[in-house]
This record gives structure tokens, sequence and C-alpha cells, in this order.
């Protein structure tokens, strides 16, 4: 088994996402159609006047990018990549306009920044569509399904909740996410150190900083599968979560735009083909 933990989380990621062998499709100050050609910033949908834009022509997205394979930043490019940066890129083409990502922000401040507006668009960071976070802003319809991992060390004699509901604990989670809510609730007994990312937290348990981490499963499963190959996914914590794109209340008509964007894709089958070549499955 290969160790990473003298690598800088820099040199990680750029090991990390080597095996995903992707270019991004849109980034900091530019936008790449499919084809890896400009996208013309002006062209515009028959229906944009119905809602507002950050800039005109251009859906303007925040995003953490920390989370491979759902959206990460490629080193080898410095852009965007992964499932949800292809999905918003199509999303984008179904509306006319370019999808262009800002650079990359911390988790727990998407939201607010969506909320407040006037910066981004919308936030995509696989965003779990909770009862809590739409007193804040609106969701989309979902667009993927998910659960969350619990990670341990593959060697640990710690890995099963009862084990790790101790007072002797550490558990690492990204700050803000469902997986902190449920460490909080289920593993009341441990103590919880909350971080940027879930890379991070994998890091530390990795590095025997923290027994374990938790985050959501199609990351932790990508992250042990192809990096952290000395560590596990010990418990499969079936929640029943469901991913929605963050859009202002303030803005109802993009949300129902996006909303049929995503209908069309779905109905066109390029999102079950960017869930089979991202996930290996539709899920």
């Amino acid at each position: 088994m290969k160790q990473l933990a003298s690598l800088t989380r820099r040199d990680f990621l750029a090991c990390a996402m080597a095996a995903m062998g992707t270019a991004a499709l849109a980034g900091c100050g530019s936008a790449l159609s499919s084809t890896g050609t400009s996208t013309s910033a002006s062209t515009t949908s028959a229906s944009q006047d119905t809602y507002t834009l950050v800039k005109d022509g251009q859906l303007t997205i925040a995003s953490d990018l920390a989370n491979p394979p759902l959206d990460y930043t490629d080193t080898s490019t410095n852009e965007p990549a992964g499932f949800e940066v292809e999905l918003m890129q199509a999303i984008g083409e179904k509306l006319g306009l370019t999808s262009v990502y800002l650079s990359p922000v911390k988790f727990d401040t998407i939201i607010p920044t969506i909320k407040q507006g006037g910066t981004a668009d919308v936030g995509v960071s696989n965003f779990t569509i909770t009862d809590e976070r739409k007193q804040e802003i609106d969701f989309t319809d979902p667009y993927l399904d998910s659960n969350q991992g619990l990670v341990t060390l593959a060697s640990s004699d710690k890995t099963t909740q009862d084990d790790l509901n101790s007072t002797d604990v550490k558990v690492a989670v990204q700050a803000g996410t469902t997986g902190e809510s449920w460490v909080e609730e289920n593993l009341p007994n441990a103590t919880l150190a909350s971080l940027d990312d879930p890379v991070q937290a994998l890091t530390g348990v990795q590095t025997g900083k923290f027994n374990a981490a938790v985050a959501d499963l199609p990351v932790v499963q990508y992250l042990v599968n192809n990096s952290f190959t000395d560590c596990q996914v010990s418990i499969e914590i079936p929640t029943g979560e469901q991913y929605g794109i963050v859009v202002s209340k303030d803005n109802p008509a993009l949300t129902s735009a996006i909303n049929d964007a995503l209908a069309q894709l779905d109905e066109d089958g390029t999102l079950k083909g960017l869930k089979t070549k991202w996930f290996g499955s539709d899920l």
C-alpha cells in the first residue's frame, strides 16, 4: 500500500486527479464547450429576460471544487473538472449560456453567497437538499442520489459506530455538511474536527491525526479506491440524500429554467451518460 502522507496537499491532489484523465470544461474567467472551444459569452436564451444573472450571457457558479469526482481542480490544467462541472456545462448549453466557475471558496460560504446575491448565480458543490437549507435558498430538482461514508485506516481496530462513539476518538468532517450533522448526532462522544474539504479529512485519517472521517459516499469511495489505498469505507451510512443546485430565492425563474434543462438532460440521456462516465454506473 502506498503512503502519501509525505506529499503536500497540492501534490496529493495532482496524484488523485491524474487517474481521471479529464480536461476541465469551465474555468475562472473563461468557459469551454464540450469540444474545448470557446463559447460566446453573449449567447442568450429566448427566456433569459425572465431571470437575472450576475453577468449577461453567463451562468456564474460558486463551488469549493474539492470533491472528486464530483468537482475538483485538475492540477495539470488548473481548471475545474468532474461530474458536476460537466453537468453545469450541459445545463448552460441548454440555457444558451456560458458556464463559468469562480475561484474556489469554502463550502460553508456558498449558501450565504447565493443568498446575498451579486457574486454568483448558483452554488454547485454536492449540496444535499435539506429543509434547513431551504429556509435560506432555493434548490433545483435533484440530479444525484447519495449517502454518507465513514472512512478509517484499513488496519484500524475502531471501525464500527460503537467503537468510534468514544471520548478518545477524533472524527474529521467538512464544515457545514450533512456529514458533520451525522457525526454530531450519532457520535456525540467523539471529538469533532471540522475542516475545509474531504481530502484534508482523509489525509488526517491516513496520517493518524484522526480515527475516522465522514463525507459524501461517492467522494470517499473515489478517494479510497484511487489514492488513499491504505484506508477503507468502514461504514456506508444510508442517509438517502439528494443533491440539488443552490439558487437565490429572489430568482425563481432561474430555478425553473434549470429544472427544465435538467429534465431535458435526463430525457435525452445526457445525465445518465455523465453518471456512467464518472461513477461507473447511472446510480
